[in-house]
């Protein structure tokens, strides 16, 4: 009986850090593809603005309006029109683009402009217009 109990322990320890590495691999792989939409989503963005001169007003001009990131939630887009007004900033609160931001909200589906608030650390973020894709909390 003992014997058994045993047997049991150890297969609950082995599927939960197997869970575990599951869980974050499943992470990774949505960080990767929300980058991915990104950087697809910016070139349409990019190309719309060398043919017209212009940003467009919002995703589904560039027929990216339906496109939602892995945890099903939409993109987030908004051109910058000013200096700093509702703009994504980093830790000195300086804003990240000049010219239009795009990201996902992440994970939690939640987000804020400072990128160091609680609810934009998983965020998947485009900043140095373009010049970075990536995490957040990793810019």
């Amino acid at each position: 009986m003992i014997e058994l109990m045993i047997v049991v322990v150890i297969i609950g320890i082995l599927a939960t850090l197997g869970y575990n590495g599951y869980s974050s691999m499943v992470d990774n792989a949505r960080n990767v593809a929300a980058m991915g939409d990104i950087k697809a989503i910016s070139y349409a963005v990019d190309d719309y603005y060398v043919q017209f001169g212009t940003f467009p007003t919002s995703l589904a001009v560039v027929g990216h309006g339906d496109t939602e990131d892995p945890w099903g939630n939409p993109y987030e887009f908004q051109v910058i029109s000013g200096p700093g007004g509702g703009t994504r900033k980093d830790k000195n609160l300086v804003p990240i683009n000049s010219d239009y931001d795009l990201y996902s909200m992440g994970a939690d589906g939640r987000s804020a402009p400072p990128l160091t608030a609680n609810h934009s650390k998983d965020d998947i973020i485009r900043a140095n217009n373009g010049g970075f894709i990536g995490l957040a909390i990793n810019y």
